[in-house]
């Protein structure tokens, strides 16, 4: 049973930085594709970044984090990461790591949030002004 836990979420003020990791109980290239959703109240669950672990290595980000957040992987460590900065107040949210086994929709929807096959429990992030 594949298993991934998050955690590096807190609160933080207007402006700083957070670093989220996603430890998986299985190597990161063993899935086709990764990636970082978050949710608030009320809202759907909406894709944040997400990555594609195969030959093309592409990373692809919601428009409202570009250029703020990172996603990245470490194979050896089984860890994804999601690096934030200059974090808003409309980034808070609880946030989910993700990955699938395979990712044939991924070129055409990479943020596609019901395509992933396993999920962690979340991890929450406040952002104040």
């Amino acid at each position: 049973q594949v298993q991934l836990v998050e955690s590096g979420g807190g609160s933080v003020q207007v402006g700083g930085s957070l670093n989220l990791s996603c430890a998986v109980s299985r190597y990161t290239d063993s899935f086709d594709c990764m990636g970082w959703f978050r949710q608030v109240p009320g809202k759907e669950r909406e894709g944040v970044a997400t990555m594609f672990t195969g030959g093309r290595g592409s990373r692809d980000y919601a428009d409202p984090v570009l250029g703020r957040f990172t996603i990245s992987q470490d194979n050896a460590k089984k860890t994804m990461y999601l690096q934030m900065n200059d974090l808003k107040p409309e980034d808070t949210a609880m946030f989910y790591c993700a990955a699938a086994d395979e990712c044939p929709w991924y070129a055409r929807d990479p943020l596609r949030v019901g395509a992933y096959h396993y999920w962690g429990q979340g991890t929450q992030v406040t952002v104040s002004s």
